[in-house]
């Protein structure tokens, strides 16, 4: 039992770590531009995208999106039963990375990638909802709030083969974590409601 507990800390405190890389800052940092003085100063892909190149935002996105999903999936194949432990501490690295006194990005990436390894049906029907939304009003933040607005509340329902409030850790950790990522988007939320939140356009610019 001792050994095991043991090997649960390591695997939440790695979790935690890859889960803080900052990918975005580091790209970033490669370009030449410090994100955390641009745009929205936010570490996360959706700021790369807009301050260093949609290509490079992508690439932020992959990254984060990944170093969510393979711990967690890492966990699924070696550590089953505590597979949550080790997303949940993937998204919060993200979102108070110690490489980045504890300011990190807002989480929806490595929660996307965490979510992949733990709910594939359920985060796919959310990824479907958020490429709408933004695709119609181009703020990717409003698709991201409305995406975990959609797991918050479908993760407690049978919905496509999952199994609902049948794994209540799961999805009581699900919903936390959904909210939270709505939490982060609190500023984002402000300026949607005073009509100055900043669009993004992934094929070109409007006017073009």
């Amino acid at each position: 039992m001792d050994e095991q507990i043991i090997v649960l800390a390591a695997s939440i405190l790695a979790a935690y770590l890859i889960g803080g890389i900052p990918f975005g800052y580091l790209i970033g940092r490669m370009r030449g531009i410090d994100v955390r003085t641009v745009g929205s100063k936010n570490i996360g892909a959706t700021n790369v995208f807009r301050t260093v190149g949609k290509k490079w935002g992508l690439l932020a996105f992959a990254c984060d999106v990944l170093k969510g999903a393979l711990p967690t999936l890492a966990a699924v194949l070696f550590l089953p039963g505590y597979e949550l432990f080790v997303g949940v501490s993937c998204v919060v690295g993200h979102m108070l990375t110690p490489f980045m006194k504890f300011r990190g990005g807002k989480g929806v990436a490595t929660t996307f990638g965490v979510l992949i390894a733990l709910s594939p049906i359920l985060v796919c029907c959310a990824f479907v909802i958020f490429s709408v939304v933004f695709a119609l009003s181009n703020y990717i933040s409003l698709g991201s709030c409305t995406a975990a607005a959609f797991l918050a509340v479908m993760v407690w329902f049978p919905v496509l083969g999952e199994k609902g409030v049948d794994n209540i850790p799961k999805c009581i950790l699900l919903t936390l974590i959904a909210l939270f990522v709505i939490w982060k988007h609190r500023s984002n939320i402000v300026r949607l409601v005073k009509g100055c939140e900043n669009k993004v356009y992934l094929f070109g610019s409007k006017g073009r």
